[in-house]
């Protein structure tokens, strides 16, 4: 998608489509200017009509006509924001979602959006690009309709139009070129959840990671059966055992460039990767089979998070670390009662096989922590019972290093990714209690997520650790807002706030550290002041 920056009157611009974002109260006696030049322009028509048909400018509403030639504009779209005291960048990104999924069924290939006004115009430009942009995504390569309808018009130009009296600077195009990165990328994560588990196994998930490196001018390394075994990974080696096709271990690195930032500590990323779950012998129910192929969001996000990492150029090393395989039943499957080896040396009893994803996480984390890093973020779709409990919109968030913890949850409410702060207790512990070995991977039912989230801090040691459990929120249900049916790229904008929030803190103190200059001296000839 091409955007641009218009000057002048959004009514009088040319496009398809002239999109109006309003809060509740606007459609009244003092209309904001967009509106006020666009209903002028159609002899009061518009509000006329909106109010007829119900508008009212709240958060899911969207009113559509024709201009009949009264402005450039083919048609015009109000577009309800909802109240103005509730609004956040995110009610925008929301909003333009839908502006997205309208142009697309009505076909239009230029759009003109009309900036509303608010007290952070750069947040609110990104947040309007990644909307459309992520709005206007569909994952329809396996259809035939699609293969028909491609020459149909697509939404390809944006035109923005500040709001009166703002003039465009450089930071609103950097918001605008951040908004399209961080978009392409979740929709590249998008692709990766959606596609087929045929087509998507581990091998074709660490082609993708070597592609995205090329790219990003980014590391990576691909160790197969034979690395993953010297490694000892034992609880990796157990899950990827009953499966025909063969495990990958992916590691990607960031570098910066200048040597005294390249030897800070690095960030260390890991995404859950199993690119399809049976559940193993514990074979799970068939409803609950059927989208286990996105049980790989994790990694997905984690991948197309480094992409955009690349061009940050933050301060510090950043490390992704993926173990990818399959969790399948067959004779070779792990099974129930095995006790199984990790990398730690830690033995693991098992008791349910479908509690594979924190075995293969306990093995990359410690993988991970060898690499001394600063912290570890995990992104995993790792149980049902985060979901029972925050539904399908809201990331489950674990973690008892306050600082990190906040920082994380603070990057996420800006990119405007809902998380929630779930306990990591020590009350839970005896869940994971085994007779035969120093743990179970499975405990009872309650407090599953917890139990999870516990067993996967076994292997942290005392580096800062933040788990994100994302098995509600990897995939949407329905459409809402810039979302479809399907996977939704969740966390790629929260690590990419992550990155920058760390670079703009670590920058700061490296400020505050920096010796001071020296006292300017007098000029020759002059007097110095006493």
């Amino acid at each position: 998608m091409n955007f641009s920056f218009i000057s002048g009157e959004a009514a009088r611009a040319s496009g398809e489509l002239l999109v109006i974002p309003l809060f509740e109260g606007e459609t009244g006696d003092k209309p904001p200017a967009p509106l006020a030049g666009a209903n002028s322009s159609l002899e009061g028509r518009l509000v006329t009509a909106a109010t007829q048909e119900g508008f009212k400018a709240k958060a899911d509403q969207i009113f559509v006509m024709h201009t009949v030639g009264k402005l450039e504009a083919e048609r015009v779209a109000l577009l309800g924001l909802g109240s103005r005291n509730k609004y956040s960048p995110e009610v925008l990104r929301l909003a333009a979602g839908r502006a997205a999924k309208t142009a697309q069924r009505i076909k239009v290939r230029t759009l003109v959006f009309s900036v509303p006004e608010t007290q952070d115009a750069p947040a609110a430009l990104r947040a309007l690009v990644e909307g459309l942009e992520l709005g206007v995504y569909r994952f329809e390569r396996y259809k035939s309709s699609a293969k028909e309808d491609k020459n149909a018009p697509k939404l390809t130009t944006v035109r923005l139009a500040l709001p009166p009296g703002v003039d465009k600077t450089k930071e609103h195009e950097q918001a605008v070129a951040l908004g399209q990165r961080v978009a392409g990328a979740t929709n590249w994560a998008r692709d990766l959840v959606n596609e087929p588990p045929n087509v998507v196994n581990p091998e074709r998930l660490a082609q993708a990671a070597q592609e995205m490196g090329r790219e990003g001018g980014l590391k990576v390394t691909v160790g197969g059966r034979k690395e993953i075994e010297r490694l000892k990974m034992g609880m990796f080696l157990g899950v990827a055992q009953g499966s025909i096709n063969e495990p990958r271990l992916i590691h990607v690195e960031y570098t910066p460039k200048n040597a005294r930032h390249a030897k800070n500590p690095p960030l260390a990323l890991v995404g859950k990767a199993i690119t399809f779950d049976s559940g193993g012998l514990s074979l799970k129910p068939t409803d609950s089979m059927v989208e286990m192929k996105t049980d790989m969001a994790g990694s997905a996000a984690v991948l197309g998070a480094m992409s955009v990492i690349a061009t940050l150029k933050p301060p510090f090393p950043v490390h992704a670390f993926i173990g990818a395989c399959e969790n399948m039943p067959s004779g070779t499957a792990y099974r129930p009662s095995d006790v199984l080896t990790s990398r730690s040396g830690k033995t693991v009893e098992i008791t349910n096989t479908d509690a594979e994803g924190r075995l293969v996480l306990g093995d990359i984390i410690t993988w991970a922590n060898e690499h001394k890093p600063a912290a570890i973020i995990d992104l995993a779709t790792l149980t049902g019972a985060c979901v029972i409990a925050l539904g399908n919109y809201i990331v489950g968030a674990f973690g008892d290093h306050d600082p990190t913890v906040y920082d994380v949850l603070e990057a996420a409410r800006t990119a405007g990714e809902e998380m929630w702060r779930l306990p990591v207790s020590e009350l839970q512990k005896d869940a994971l209690r085994s007779e035969v070995a120093d743990m179970k991977n499975a405990g009872e039912r309650w407090g599953g997520a917890i139990n999870a989230a516990l067993f996967l801090k076994e292997f942290v040691g005392d580096t800062p650790w933040v788990h994100l459990d994302i098995a509600g929120p990897s995939v949407s249900p329905k459409e809402r807002g810039y979302l479809g049916k399907g996977g939704t790229g969740v966390g790629v904008r929260t690590l990419v706030e992550y990155v920058r929030r760390r670079t703009t803190q670590l920058e700061g103190s490296e400020a505050s550290a920096a010796p001071a200059a020296p006292a300017s001296k007098p000029a020759r000839g002059g007097r110095g002041k006493s």
